[in-house]
């Protein structure tokens, strides 16, 4: 499992997840998509209780969820989680578990230039570089 796109997945939601407010949590579905945030809500609450557990980890963690595309602390999570998985080999077994039902649900996109949309896409998409479209 790619630490960095699990954490590039679970970024848009920290700030709903670490709220926990209801609220948020609807925010978050109506902005990002109903079924992705049911991955991210069993990915975090798996992770959380680790991530709580371990200082660094937890100010990466908060950090991310106040500025989500800040790519300082996104490596910075990423760092932690990666130490996290790699001491707990359950764990890491039950999060990759949990990432391949999302892998398979199709609400991640993995790798470069990877788009993943849920419900219906109308209009371009495009994720090459010189590309020209024609209307």
């Amino acid at each position: 499992m790619e630490v960095a796109a699990l954490t590039a997945f679970l970024s848009p939601f920290l700030p709903a997840l670490m709220r926990a407010g209801e609220s948020a949590v609807e925010a978050a579905a109506t902005r990002v998509g109903g079924e992705a945030l049911e991955h991210a809500k069993s990915l975090w609450a798996r992770l959380r209780p680790k991530v709580e557990g371990r200082p660094a980890a937890a100010e990466a963690a908060s950090k991310v969820a106040d500025s989500p595309d800040d790519p300082r602390w996104r490596t910075a999570l990423e760092l932690q989680l990666e130490e996290l998985l790699a001491e707990d080999s359950g764990l890491a077994r039950e999060v990759a578990s949990l990432w391949e039902q999302a892998h398979a649900a199709g609400v991640i996109a993995a790798g470069q230039r990877s788009v993943a949309a849920g419900g219906d896409v109308s209009g371009t998409i495009n994720t090459g570089d010189n590309v020209n479209i024609d209307r």
